[in-house]
Formats: C-alpha cells, structure tokens, sequence
C-alpha cells in the first residue's frame, strides 16, 4: 500500500514515486515541476560538481550525505555551464555556506538556475527503497503554498519513459567545436593555461566534465573538443595524436547509434584511444560488446575499483547507470578494472593496442590521486607513437 511521509510542518514540496508513495517537506530553489528518475549519491563533498555533471541528465539526486550547502556555490567549480540534473533530494535543508571560496548561497543558485530542491526527507529510507526496487521514476514538485495534485504527480512519474533507450548525449553535447588548455586547479595559483605546442588530442564531447579536459591539458595534451555527432571524417581531418571519448548521460546503446560508427571509423587508424564513463561504454559497444541498465547504479565518491593486472585497489568517484556487460567482451578485448561492490566491469583494453577506457571518473579525486595515471598513460601512449 502506498505510504506518505509527511512532516509536520506544511509542506511545500513533494516527490511522487511511480508506486504511488508520497514523501513531503520543504521545498529549496525554484519552483515548478520536473519528472527524472531518481538515484542516491554516497559522496561527501561536491554537490556543485554533482549538480552540473551531464552525467546527470535526467535524473534527481538523492544525497545520502546531510551537510549539503555548508561550502557555498562558486563559478569555478561548475562542470558545466549550467547544472543538468534535474533536482535534489537532501535530509537537512542547506545551510548557511561556511567557506572561504564560497560565492553564492545554494539556494539562491538552484533558484537562479531553475533547478528544484527538497529537504527534510528520510534520505536513508529513500535510499533503501531506491537499492531495493531499482532506480524509481518520480516527479517532484515545489509549490510555496504547499498545494499538490498528488494523483497528477504519481500520473507523470507513471507516464515518464525512462532512460532505457533514450539519447542524452545529444542535449548535453557542445554545439561547435572549441580549444581547451585550462589546467587542473592548483593552490595559490588557481586556474592556469596550458603553453607550448601539445599532444594533438581530439575529444568527443557525450557531456564531458570540465576537469576531465582540465586533466588532459594538465597532461600535455592540445585538446580540440568536438560534438558528440562528430563522424570519423571529422575527427581524422584534424590530425589528431590520439582520441578521447568523454563521459555523458543516457542509454549508452542510444547514443551508440551514430557514435559506434564513428569510433569503428577511427579505430582503424593506430591511433591512442581513452574512454571515461560513458565513452568507456561507447567503445565496448564499438569492439562488439553490450551494455546493461543497472539496477541503482553507481553514484558516489567512495567505490572500490581493483585493477586486475597490477592488483591495486582504487577509491573512484562513480556516476553511471548502465554497465558494460563483461560476459560479452570479444577475443581480445581484456578485462581490467572491476567494481569490488559487486563485480561489474569498470575497464577494459584492447590486448595489442593503446587502446583503453574505464567506468569510474580518474578527474574526480576522491582517492584522491588514485586514478589520475590513467591520463598520464594515454600521453605516454601518443609520446610513444610520435617517437616511433
């Protein structure tokens, strides 16, 4: 029997599951309607970067952690240029930032963005029922009068396809190309530019975070950002010295349809290739392999990933809710990073190529420097090919 959670105060805001349940509380941010599924992410810190992650199309995050809010909002740490995931589930309302970088409160940015807010809920049941049942449709809604079609609400989260089958990448991606030779963040000087002549390197853009292409550039990397519609023409014209598949949001299979070719295309050159997330998901489906919709995916800063072939135990930062299925890796496709959650494949490689990818995301810190030789072997890679 569906349940209703409701505070006693009046509530202002309400998320409507496809089951029928209810949960009430205090409406943040704009106001309005939105319809997404809905996932919980484990991490601690960065809520900004969570936010603005095209990773995160279509999709409301459910915080696990309570402290959201405490360090402010500020332009530097936006991973793209406006916050893509649809809305915020937290257990305490934000509060008050308390941080030197901070410029803006929380709230006033989720209003000025357009995105909806919800506190006061009972996170770790809601959390519970997303790992029992899988990642539900829902439909939240903020109303300062505290006015809900609650029947209308569950309707829309009923009535929503979901992601399975849909193409995000196509909203999230850039619409022209550009440059990029800003660096990872360093103190005191903050921001720098990248100089000198670099590694030639073509990225496709599925909803790449601004920190991976910080990384590349930190890297050595001259980095030509490119749409996700890109055709293997496109790419190969600019000369590239190895090629990046970013990540991005969606039901990798969608966007494999019109990506697929494109990597096919390129991969018949000797060319370096490295996939994060998505683009990780974007060459299995390339080498011949298929992707599944997970049941609450992975969304955190605290996943254990073993790479297989040097025995190293990684802490990454995940966000994904589909999987390579590693079942169907072909003949010389290598296996080399799992999740130690549950199993599920985080990396493979092609046996006789510089050809690589992984699930979690090396840019995100959470190790924090676990993963960052990921970038440094794909420089090393296109190093190798311009001295040979």
């Amino acid at each position: 029997m569906p349940q209703s959670h409701e505070p006693t105060a009046r509530p202002t805001a309400c998320i409507a599951l496809a089951d029928g349940t209810l949960f009430f509380g205090h409406g943040f941010g704009a106001t309005g309607e939105t319809v997404a599924e809905l996932c919980f992410n484990t991490a601690m810190t960065g809520y900004q970067e969570i936010m603005t992650d095209p990773s995160y199309a279509g999709q409301v995050v459910t915080f696990t952690f309570p402290h959201i809010g405490n360090v402010g909002v500020n332009p530097e740490d936006d991973e793209a240029a406006e916050p893509v995931a649809a809305g915020m589930v937290v257990k305490w309302d934000p509060t008050a930032p308390s941080n030197w970088r901070a410029a803006e409160e929380l709230t006033a940015w989720l209003t000025r963005r357009g995105r909806i807010g919800i506190g006061g809920l009972d996170t770790r049941r809601l959390t519970r029922a997303i790992r029992q049942q899988g990642a539900p449709h829902v439909a939240l809604a903020h109303d300062p009068s505290g006015n809900f079609d609650v029947a209308a609400l569950v309707a829309k989260a009923r009535a929503w396809s979901g992601l399975v089958g849909l193409d995000l990448a196509k909203d999230v991606t850039c619409a022209q190309s550009y440059r990029w030779d800003e660096t990872r963040w360093a103190w005191p000087e903050g921001y720098t530019r990248r100089e000198g002549d670099g590694l030639r390197v073509v990225a496709i853009d599925y909803g790449a975070k601004r920190n991976i292409l910080r990384c590349l550039a930190s890297a050595g990397c001259d980095v030509t950002v490119l749409p996700a519609s890109a055709t293997a023409e496109d790419v190969l014209a600019l000369n590239p010295e190895g090629v990046f598949l970013s990540n991005g949001p969606g039901d990798p299979a969608a966007t494999g349809e019109y990506a697929v070719p494109m990597i096919q295309g390129v991969l018949k050159h000797d060319l370096p290739l490295f996939g994060i997330c998505l683009g990780h998901q974007m060459l299995a489906l390339a080498l011949g392999a298929k992707t599944i919709k997970m049941n609450h995916g992975h969304h955190g800063a605290n996943h254990p990933v073993k790479d297989i072939e040097s025995g190293k135990v990684e802490i990454t930062s995940m966000n994904h809710g589909f999987a390579v299925d590693s079942q169907t890796l072909p003949s010389g496709v290598v296996e080399t990073h799992v999740s130690l959650f549950d199993g599920s494949n985080c990396g493979i490689r092609i046996a006789d190529r510089p050809v690589f990818s992984v699930q979690h995301h090396p840019e995100a810190s959470p190790g924090p420097q676990d993963s960052f030789y990921l970038f440094e072997r794909f420089a090393q890679a296109m190093r190798a090919r311009r001295a040979a």
